[in-house]
Parts: C-alpha cells; sequence; structure tokens
C-alpha cells in the first residue's frame, strides 16, 4: 500500500484497469486510507471497508469517498484503489479478509461466488459497458461493426471480458472473429503508441485508456465506436454489464443497516457524478481513480455509470452471464450461478 495520491504515468491506470477486467496480474500498489477522524466524534458510524478497482470501476464511488473523508456519510469507509485482481480477491476471500464490498468486473464477481461457494455475492450494478473502438489516422473509415471486416483489430483483455465482448459483438454481426478480422492482443499502452504512430489503425480499448489515447492523439485519433451503444443495437435481449459490486455473504448476514446504507450512499454518489463531471473529476484524479482531471471529465460520460439493484440487477446481467457462458464457460467459472448469487433483501 502507499498513500492516497497516486501520481502514476498516464497510461499506468489503463492497464491497470484493463488488468483488473481480464486475468489476475502480480500485484501492483494502491492507494487506502486510515478510517476517519470523525468516526470517533459524534454519532458512531459503522466502519466499512470499501475497495474499488482504478478506472471506471471506481469513478462512480468517488463523491462517496470525498463525503466519507469529511465525516458526511452515514457509514465510515476505509477504502482501498486497487489495480490489480489479485488483491481483490485476497481481501474479499480467505480466513481474515480485509475487505468488505469492493467494486469488480462482472465475470469476476461470478467466479468468485462459484469459487468461494457462496460466500461473495453481487449486491448492486456500477456501469454498462466501458469498451470503445478506435480508429487512427485521423481517418473515418470505420462507422460500424460491420466496417471491421478485413481490418487487424488490436485489443486488451486477452481471455476476459473485453475479448468476450468483442467475439460476440463481430458474431452477432455476421462476422467470424477467427476469419473475418485479425485480432491483436496487447497492453493498452503499446496500443496507444501503435495508434499514435499509426501503426494500429483500429483498437478497443477500456476507459480510461481509450479517453487517454484520443487525447494523446491530438485529433488523429477518435471514437469510431461506442460498444456499449453496438451491443443495445444488436437487440440480443441481453445488456453489456461490466461492473458489479460485491460483498462477503457473512458482512451482508452481520450487518445489513451499513449494507442498505451503502447502496443508498452509492447510488447518490454515481448520480451525483454522473450530473457533475467537471466538479467531480479533480476529485477523482486525486483520489487515484484516474490518471488527471482532465481524462477523468471526458471519461465520466464514456463509463455508462449507472445503479442497479434489487430485481432488476438479476433481469439485468443475468443474460449476459449467459451470453459469457455460450462463448467461454470458463469466464463464469465454468457454471451459470443461481439466483443465490444476488443480495435482494
Amino acid at each position: 500500500m502507499k498513500t492516497r495520491h497516486l501520481t502514476g504515468l498516464l497510461l499506468a491506470l489503463a492497464l491497470g484497469f484493463t488488468l483488473a477486467a481480464c486475468s489476475p496480474s502480480g500485484a501492483q500498489p494502491s492507494a487506502s486510507s486510515a478510517p476517519s477522524a470523525q468516526s470517533t466524534v459524534g454519532q458512531a458510524r459503522d466502519t466499512v471497508r470499501l475497495a474499488v478497482l482504478s478506472g471506471p470501476t471506481g469513478v462512480g464511488a468517488a463523491k462517496l469517498i470525498a463525503d466519507s473523508q469529511a465525516g458526511d456519510t452515514a457509514n465510515d469507509y476505509v477504502y482501498t484503489i486497487a489495480n490489480d485482481n489479485n488483491e481483490l480477491v485476497a481481501g474479499l476471500t480467505g480466513s481474515s479478509p480485509s475487505f468488505d464490498i469492493a467494486t469488480v468486473a462482472s465475470n469476476l464477481a461470478v467466479n468468485l461466488y462459484n469459487r468461494t461457494d457462496g460466500e461473495v455475492k453481487i449486491i448492486a450494478l456500477g456501469t454498462r459497458g466501458v469498451l470503445h473502438i478506435l480508429e487512427s489516422g485521423g481517418n473515418e473509415t470505420v462507422q460500424s461493426v460491420a466496417d471491421l471486416a478485413g481490418r487487424t483489430i488490436y485489443a486488451t483483455g486477452q481471455g476476459a471480458n473485453p475479448e468476450y465482448i468483442l467475439r460476440y459483438l463481430l458474431e452477432q454481426n455476421g462476422l467470424d472473429p477467427d476469419t473475418d478480422v485479425n485480432l491483436v492482443f496487447a497492453e493498452p499502452s503499446e496500443i496507444t503508441q501503435r495508434l499514435i504512430t499509426g501503426e494500429a489503425e483500429v483498437a478497443m480499448l477500456p476507459v480510461p485508456a481509450a479517453t487517454a489515447a484520443i487525447l494523446q492523439g491530438e485529433g488523429q485519433i477518435r471514437q469510431a465506436i461506442d460498444v456499449t451503444q453496438a451491443w443495445e443495437e444488436m437487440d440480443s435481449g441481453s445488456q453489456l454489464i461490466m461492473t458489479a459490486v460485491v460483498a462477503r455473504t457473512q458482512f451482508l448476514e452481520d450487518n445489513p443497516e451499513a449494507v442498505a446504507a451503502f447502496l443508498s450512499e452509492y447510488e447518490a454518489s454515481i448520480q451525483y457524478v454522473n450530473d457533475n463531471p467537471e466538479e467531480m473529476a479533480q476529485t477523482i484524479a486525486d483520489l487515484g481513480i484516474t490518471p488527471s482531471a482532465a481524462i477523468a471529465q471526458q471519461a465520466i460520460p464514456q463509463c455508462h455509470l449507472v445503479y442497479i439493484d434489487g430485481s432488476d440487477m438479476i433481469s439485468a446481467i443475468s443474460d449476459y452471464f449467459m451470453v459469457l457462458y455460450s462463448i467461454d464457460p470458463t469466464s463464469v467459472g465454468g457454471s451459470l450461478p443461481d439466483d443465490a448469487i444476488y443480495y435482494v433483501p
């Protein structure tokens, strides 16, 4: 752990989010907080150990964290800004867990549930899709998924959410991902450099890596396809949901009031961030969720932040899990989850 004021390079966060959405990698430094001084003054607040991933999965919680620092939340949130799946998995599982609630990639939520025999559950959803297909060289030849035929597409997230989503999107638009396009997987920093030099003409990146690439491209890199919008246009009956909020089952059972307060404050936080991107941009950067306020402000609308819980949560994401399972059963831990994965008080 290190102090909460992170100053990493522009693309370090992009890499961190890609790792979060993909397979686990080696541990990376993260930011964490000590308990708020206000928690011992006045009315006692429940302490909730909250972990959020840098990038889109953490953006929605920024207002909640800032309010907690000021002592203005029902719960006292001891927070960690994590850059790596391994840290989240370790913190939510085992005999001495260090996190109570965490925002994670949606497929990781299912894997955690299956791996722990139900000791981790989904309590809410936090974003729709966060992937964007970019085109370099100042070109505008890609206007639809069909225009990707015959192209080389650079992408992050091999063997995880991004690859599964890209393959399904291509297939549903009549393209065979193994023969009609050339998929090249790489790290976001490498992809960004290839876009800037023109070596990569088309690439799929998550926010904020996509946002950073567009800004660095200085007018030569554009968003060609919003993958979330393209998914909705397929009318497949499933929603693209890439962020789930999970909690340890034992914590849910022991602290229902604290959980209810969190859900209310998290929903309000997402709404506030959506409504006030310019105001929240610096806070998001200061927390280490994005590398700069400029990127945060541009990225917020591209994050497709949303709050969904209860029965609506089940209908929103269950079909997406079926899509993942149809592409690769291992993407959801080998089996589709039962409805006990969802916390519906």
